[in-house]
């Protein structure tokens, strides 16, 4: 059984952040929904458990708790803010709220430096962010950190190896806190490490082999990376067994059908299909404007295409999909509800409850990072690997309001500029995705010294790591204006063009 590490999400926007830095330290792990029961744990064996931070307070009569045999397991875990707050709760230690919260950067000084605090001296830089504390150690907990605002920063009992930390090592604001999760998983833990992209190319390839045996697969590929990585890991381990479908639905981007027919058919080739499936989504997106009835809508009819290709082939099992992890992540909500659902993603929640495939998801436990390098790993070209990403409902949720044939000509030639123009813009390779949306509003303009009333495009430009924060690009005052320029003077219906200047979260990248 592959080794792995099981963080306990309590509806922290850190939780995902956790498992990546994890991840990056050789460790493979996975985040469960904070209920799971200590038999469900006994049954997937854990080398350590992580409870992560979360909005709730301990202190409030319905706030998410874990099964509390789940620190009999003699499994070593570490309580993470609300985490180490619950594990005091849960064996009988102190907590009180706090008078005004602890928030932003603190040094804590380090009252015991073995262990899990080994090689970090008697101080260390960390990040801050909780509002109760606590401030009765539960029975056999040793004091191992704390500041002058926070009596108890860091406890521990070394026996059974359960740890709790007030503050966030995981976050980049806590410098060296990379070096306290590799304590903690090498030092505490034992684990041996080994997760590399070589190892799951290996796993996921004998896993695949196991599991189609003889079968025939279609894999539908968007062009986008994921996909993309999805089809060259299936054809690595079933060759022409697998079919992968390129379906021009009429919501690509401005040449995208030529640019993926020539990386498939000369750079990396595989048994390509190209489906013209123009009309169709037309017709199923006709007189829908709300968000998840279009995502659903658009899922549905890739899984009749699906059916159709399936047919022609003479049959098909399997159908593969570039799944991935935070796809899931946002499409559920932990029972009980730390964690809300935040929208389906056409992978997850478009397909319907009878579907006649059996699904095949390798990626859907890699973050956005990991598929690039798995990507790499397969030899697949670097500028489809390095490529931003692509939502699977295409410029339909970037369409706010109906999609029509003449919103997608006005989007995606508005969308091509964008492209043009950040070409060139030196800090484009720091960019996770740059493109524009077309709002449902018109405004008035003058062009010509004639009145307009017109289209308004937004443009989004963003930085991320993987997709679960982001944050909007600084763009240069003169890129915004030479796009903006363009976008009005070329791409015919537009006469006003807007920069969005918002976060994630509060926002999302998207706008559907």
């Amino acid at each position: 059984m592959r080794e792995m590490v099981a963080v306990l999400d309590f509806g922290s926007q850190y939780a995902q952040l956790i498992a990546r830095r994890i991840r990056e330290l050789g460790v493979y792990c996975e985040i469960v929904e904070h209920d799971i029961t200590a038999k469900e744990i006994s049954r997937i064996s854990p080398k350590a458990l992580v409870l992560s931070g979360g909005p709730a307070s301990v202190l409030d009569e319905h706030h998410p708790e874990m099964d509390p045999d789940i620190l009999t397991l003699n499994i070593p875990v570490l309580g993470i803010c609300y985490g180490m707050q619950h594990i005091t709760q849960v064996l009988q230690g102190t907590i009180e709220k706090g008078r005004g919260g602890e928030y932003g950067h603190a040094t804590i000084d380090i009252d015991n430096s073995k262990g899990f605090f080994a090689d970090l001296g008697h101080s260390m830089d960390v990040w801050m962010s909780h509002g109760d504390q606590v401030i009765g150690l539960p029975r056999d907990f040793a004091l191992l950190a704390h500041t002058s605002d926070c009596p108890i920063a860091a406890m521990g009992d070394l026996k059974r190896q359960i740890y709790g930390v007030q503050f966030h090592p995981e976050v980049v604001h806590t410098p060296r806190g990379h070096e306290l999760l590799k304590n903690f998983l090498y030092s505490i833990c034992k684990c041996s490490g080994g997760w590399s992209m070589a190892g799951f190319v290996e796993d996921s390839v004998s896993t695949i082999r196991s599991k189609v045996g003889d079968a025939n697969v279609i894999c539908g590929l968007s062009g986008g990376v994921d996909s993309a990585v999805v089809a060259a890991l299936i054809n690595k381990a079933i060759g022409d067994q697998m079919t992968a479908i390129f379906v021009d639905n009429g919501l690509l981007r401005a040449g995208e059908v030529e640019e993926i027919e020539h990386i498939f058919t000369n750079e990396y080739p595989l048994n390509l299909d190209i489906v013209d499936a123009r009309q169709m989504f037309l017709n199923a997106l006709k007189g829908i404007t709300e968000p998840e009835l279009k995502r659903k809508a658009i899922g549905r009819t890739f899984i009749d295409v699906f059916y159709n290709e399936a047919d022609r082939i003479g049959g098909a099992t399997f159908l593969a999909q570039g799944t991935l992890y935070p796809d899931v992540i946002e499409s559920r909500s932990a029972k009980g509800g730390p964690s809300a659902t935040i929208k389906s993603h056409h992978n997850v929640g478009g397909l319907p409850p009878d579907l006649k495939f059996e699904l095949i998801e390798p990626l859907k436990e890699l973050f956005k990072d990991e598929v690039r390098l798995l990507g790499k790993e397969l030899g697949l070209p670097e500028n489809l690997v390095n490529r931003q990403p692509f939502p699977g409902p295409g410029l339909a949720v970037r369409i706010l309001g109906e999609v029509t044939a003449e919103n997608l000509k006005i989007l995606q030639q508005a969308d091509l500029r964008v492209k043009e123009e950040l070409r060139n813009y030196p800090g484009y390779s720091d960019i996770w995705q740059s493109f524009a949306v077309l709002l449902p509003v018109k405004t008035v303009g003058v062009m010509g010294d004639e009145r307009t009333y017109a289209n308004v495009v937004a443009l989004r430009i963003v930085s991320s790591m993987d997709g679960m924060t982001a944050d909007w690009v600084k763009v240069p005052y003169e890129y915004l204006a030479r796009i903006s320029s363009r976008i009005i003077n070329e791409v015919k219906g537009v006469n006003r063009v807007v920069y969005d200047i918002s976060s994630k979260p509060p926002s999302t990248i998207e706008w559907e």
